[in-house]
């Protein structure tokens, strides 16, 4: 008989808040190890607030439900200890930091990760990393540049559930298939550790990062909660056509059990 797999992550009726005002009500959302969802939604939906929240932001309250990693609830774990656990994430806009350098942040990565000191420089050179090393970290970065950094930091860091906020954005053409292969090297499975298989939750806007990381489901997220689950390529093909809406109004008649948007 083939084992079920275990879920990951379990988001149960989660309500999020910031600074009082209600950002995310009743959202659910189950991934499954070797999983991987992309998420969509327009701007202000709450999209990074729920990464956020995931990861343990304190900045975002959570004010009802439960967020579950690996059956463990991890909902008032401080952010370190749910890393521990095995979360990773690479944050849209990551803050410029003065005075430490990136390679003092990837050998706290590698330590972490259980990398060794020759993983820092094979990664660096592959993400083309290697001339930023000693560098003050994001200072004077591209928007390109900053996204590899991040992701150089993912890939030391070797977590089982990856987050990444829109990993496609501010990136130019002649680096997102750098990037894009990164991501998809950093979600397959690791056979060096028990074949154990990775999932991942990935924003985005253009989809781009879609060409690259096969993603097993799409999911919209709209006024602060979950209004559709599907093939995320079918998604993306009837948002352009038809904006989120007509796309979620589509998805109700499909799925009328989702309709708790009212």
């Amino acid at each position: 008989m083939k084992s079920r797999k275990k879920d990951i992550l379990r988001v149960v009726n989660l309500g999020l808040k910031v600074d009082g005002k209600p950002i995310l009500q009743n959202v659910n959302l189950y991934i499954q190890e070797g999983e991987t969802y992309a998420l969509f939604g327009p701007n202000g939906s709450g999209k990074s607030s729920f990464l956020s929240a995931i990861v343990g932001n304190p900045i975002y309250q959570i004010n009802s439900g439960r967020i579950i990693f690996k059956g463990k609830d991890v909902t008032t774990l401080p952010t370190d200890e749910r890393i521990k656990l095995g979360m990773g994430i690479a944050f849209q806009t990551p803050p410029k930091v003065s005075g430490v350098k990136l390679i003092d942040v990837l050998r706290h990565c590698a330590r972490i990760g259980n990398r060794s000191e020759e993983d820092i420089y094979r990664f660096a050179e592959k993400l083309k990393m290697d001339e930023f090393l000693h560098r003050n970290i994001n200072q004077g970065f591209s928007g390109g540049e900053v996204k590899r950094s991040e992701l150089l930091q993912l890939m030391l860091l070797n977590r089982d559930f990856i987050m990444l906020d829109e990993p496609d954005s501010g990136v130019d053409l002649e680096n997102i298939d750098l990037v894009g292969k990164s991501i998809r090297e950093l979600l397959e499975r690791d056979k060096s550790q028990d074949e154990r298989e990775k999932s991942g939750l990935i924003i985005t806007h253009t989809g781009k990062i879609l060409d690259y990381v096969d993603a097993d489901y799409g999911v919209i997220l709209y006024k602060g909660r979950i209004a559709c689950v599907g093939d995320p390529e079918d998604i993306l093909r009837e948002v352009s056509e038809n904006g989120y809406e007509g796309c979620i109004n589509k998805c109700l008649r499909e799925f009328p059990n989702l309709n708790n948007l009212k």
